[in-house]
């Protein structure tokens, strides 16, 4: 269970999430056509030595059939993917990643010239991911740098400490992250995040739908039967979900003068001519309770 002021290394907690949404990425990137290409996930999962997440890369057929694992992850990558590039391609040229992970962005994307990418997330998480990269000898397309701090801790201090310009547009995400975090955390990151905006600044995350009722113990049964608990143990996952009560990141930051609007998981499908998985319940509840919001500054 969570408690105030945890912490976790790659292959614990919410650490290891990033391993599993790292797999998801790399299955999803065999596919054929794939939404989205991630050549080091894979790589990732292989260094971290860990058994359980190295299985769901090395037998696919563990995915195959789970509605809420490939199918999500290859949407919810290219909405975050697509959101900076439209954001750099507009002349925003400072990127902040809140919670990075295990995602190679910095690597990933062709930015354009001039791109700075601040990668904010734990020490132990960074300090892998680099040892990672530099033994696969991987060149980054933007000055990339690392801000290692805890986001309950003082992240804008060490932000600006890395080179931070808070005069300059920023384009910045928080992506598979508002679920671990208390819903007073949730609003202080947001209230750190428009105090750094300047105007032209843009923000996207995503969340799920507080107003839908979510009985992880049914999820949790329904896995078990569908799925044998594989490949995301959804007992495990909820164990480190904050679910106490909070505003509605779109309402949230609609009062704090940004501009906002939320596409549902089905939209994204259609913008990517992508058919959506066949899902039985609880599985639908869940996956139709995602929101992908994209928020901008202007004032």
């Amino acid at each position: 269970m969570r408690f105030e002021g945890d912490t976790w290394d790659i292959v614990s907690g919410v650490g290891k999430t990033a391993l599993q949404v790292a797999a998801a990425r790399a299955v999803v990137s065999k596919q054929p056509d794939p939404l989205i290409v991630d050549e080091y996930a894979e790589r990732f999962i292989v260094a971290s030595g860990d058994a359980d997440t190295i299985q769901l890369i090395s037998d696919p057929a563990l995915w195959a059939e789970h509605p809420l694992a490939t199918g999500a992850m290859g949407l919810r990558t290219k909405f975050f993917d697509d959101f900076f590039l439209a954001a750099t391609d507009a002349g925003v040229r400072q990127v902040v990643i809140l919670a990075a992970g295990l995602d190679a962005r910095a690597y990933r994307i062709d930015w354009p010239e001039g791109v700075v990418v601040f990668e904010v997330d734990q020490p132990m998480v960074l300090q892998f991911k680099r040892r990672v990269l530099i033994e696969s000898r991987a060149e980054a397309k933007a000055t990339r740098r690392e801000v290692a701090v805890d986001l309950r801790d003082d992240w804008p201090a060490a932000l600006l400490a890395a080179g931070f310009d808070p005069n300059a547009p920023t384009a910045w995400s928080a992506e598979g992250l508002l679920a671990y975090l208390p819903g007073a955390a949730q609003d202080a990151l947001f209230a750190r995040i428009t105090e750094l905006s300047t105007p032209g600044s843009r923000l996207a995350v995503d969340d799920i739908d507080i107003s839908v009722d979510i009985d992880f113990e049914e999820l949790v049964d329904a896995q078990t039967e569908e799925f044998g608990g594989t490949p995301i143990d959804a007992s495990e996952l909820a164990s480190l979900f904050y679910t106490d009560d909070r505003k509605e990141p779109g309402e949230w930051l609609a009062e704090q003068g940004w501009n906002t609007r939320s596409v549902p998981p089905n939209e994204l499908a259609e913008r990517y001519h992508r058919p959506l998985p066949t899902m039985p319940e609880p599985f639908a509840t869940v996956f139709g309770s995602i929101r992908y919001l994209s928020a901008h500054k202007f004032s």
